[in-house]
This record gives structure tokens, C-alpha cells and sequence, in this order.
């Protein structure tokens, strides 16, 4: 393999990433882009997805910015639509948009938990729904396509407050497992990425003092990870030969017990 050909191991793909205005969907848009793939970045905040269509472009990249709320069905599916228009059918889709807000099950805090459900399961099922027809049609005509569902380790571990933001994780990574047996002879691999505390804004609403404090504490006595960690887990994920899929990845702080 050529060294160029091994910088730019995506060239010739086509990326959706759900979630780019911040964090770890930002971070990963930049790196798959800079990995060779043309990228397509969705979330609401327009004006921050054009600032990262702009960042990419000066880097060498090719990038288009979706101004979409993943809450929306018919909205997700346009965008589904105009991104097989002007890149052709996706073939690496980073499913990452989701919220955080714990709180204690006893406050009864409904309109939180409805908000984490819409966004973390419903938004999840409205994007796998609208762009699963072109990951398939992709993966036969290249031979793979990769299906990326972020998740979290409070999928499998327990932290007091933050019980109906697990169990909607828990959610994702149940459901790429059974989407893996499913889309996996099809050429369509799909994994679940679980990472531990990530330093992105998602903290910032966070409200539970309970929550604020544990997280407080865990930024004064670990190095939290960093977006761009993730992004380059995520490009390894869809860089293997298409042979192998990772199934499941947990990422942690090195210093983070569980």
C-alpha cells in the first residue's frame, strides 16, 4: 500500500456524522474527513456546522453541512435524500446525536426523560431508518459499509442519578448487536462505542447536583478523554478490512475505575 493510500484509508467514502455542531460528532467529522472521506455533518445548529464545513475545506477536505433535528422522521429522511444527491449513498454513518440529564428518579423530572428518549432512542431509530437502504446498497457495491452507534459505559455500569440516560444507552447497545446478526451478512458492519467521561459540552447540562458533583470529582483526579480520542476510534472502527468488525468498543479514561 502506497503511503498516501494509508494516510487517506476512507478516500472514496461517503460519511454521515449526527451530532457535528460540538464534541465528539465535531471532532470525528474532522478526522473521517482527514482520513479521505467527504463527510456529511447533521445537527441543528446550523451556523456551527458551517464553521466546520469551512474548517474542513481549508484542510484539504470535502464537507456538507445538514441543518437537521434528529427528533424529526420526515426531516431526518430528507436529509437522507440530499445527501445521496450530492455525495451518493453514505457508506459510514456515525449515529452520535444524544443529551445527558440525570437526576434523581424520585424528582420525577418527565420532561428530561422524555427529552433523553427522543433523542437517544427515537432520533437513533429515525437515523438508522432513514440511511440503513444506502449503507446496504453501499456495502454492495464496495463491499462494506459501517454503521457506528455511540453508547456509553453507563450501558454496563451503574451510576446513581443517571438511570433513564443508562438505560437509553443500554438501548443502543443491545440494538447494534441484533443489527449486526442482521446487516452483517450484507456487508454492513456495525458497532457499538461505548465510551467512558468524555470533556465535551454534554456535561453542561447537567443540572443534578449529585451528577455535578461526581463529575467535578472525577475531573480533578483523572485526565478525562478527549473528543478527538474518540473520533480516532472511530476511524480505526471503519479503517479495518472489511472481514472484521468490532462489535463492541469501550474507551476509557486510563485512571477511570468503572
Amino acid at each position: 500500500m502506497s503511503t498516501h493510500a494509508s494516510a487517506r484509508p476512507l478516500a472514496g467514502r461517503v460519511a454521515v456524522v449526527t451530532g457535528a455542531s460540538s464534541g465528539i460528532g465535531e471532532a470525528t467529522a474532522e478526522h473521517l474527513a482527514g482520513l479521505g472521506a467527504r463527510v456529511a455533518v447533521l445537527a441543528r445548529r446550523a451556523e456551527r456546522l458551517d464553521d466546520l464545513v469551512a474548517r474542513i475545506g481549508k484542510s484539504g477536505g470535502e464537507a456538507l453541512a445538514v441543518a437537521v433535528d434528529v427528533t424529526d422522521g420526515a426531516a431526518v429522511r430528507a436529509a437522507a435524500g440530499r445527501v445521496a444527491a450530492e455525495f451518493g449513498a453514505t457508506d459510514l454513518l456515525f449515529n452520535n446525536a444524544g443529551v445527558m440529564l440525570p437526576g434523581p428518579i424520585e424528582e420525577l423530572a418527565t420532561d428530561d426523560w422524555q427529552r433523553q428518549i427522543d433523542l437517544n432512542i427515537t432520533g437513533l431509530m429515525h437515523v438508522i431508518g432513514a440511511f440503513t437502504p444506502q449503507l446496504i446498497e453501499a456495502a454492495g457495491e464496495r463491499g462494506v459499509a459501517d454503521l457506528v452507534n455511540t453508547s456509553s459505559i453507563a450501558a454496563q455500569n451503574i451510576f446513581p442519578h443517571f438511570a433513564v440516560y443508562s438505560a437509553t444507552k443500554a438501548y443502543v447497545t443491545h440494538l447494534s448487536r441484533h443489527l449486526r446478526v442482521e446487516l452483517g451478512p450484507k456487508h454492513v458492519r456495525v458497532s457499538a462505542l461505548e465510551p467512558g467521561i468524555v470533556g465535551t459540552e454534554l456535561q453542561n447540562h447537567v443540572t443534578d447536583e449529585g451528577a455535578l458533583a461526581w463529575l467535578e470529582s472525577a475531573k480533578e483526579t483523572m485526565e478525562l478523554l478527549t473528543p478527538e480520542d474518540v473520533a480516532r476510534t472511530v476511524g480505526f472502527i471503519a479503517s479495518l478490512p472489511a472481514r472484521a468488525n468490532l462489535q463492541q468498543v469501550t474507551i476509557m479514561p486510563t485512571a477511570q475505575p468503572s
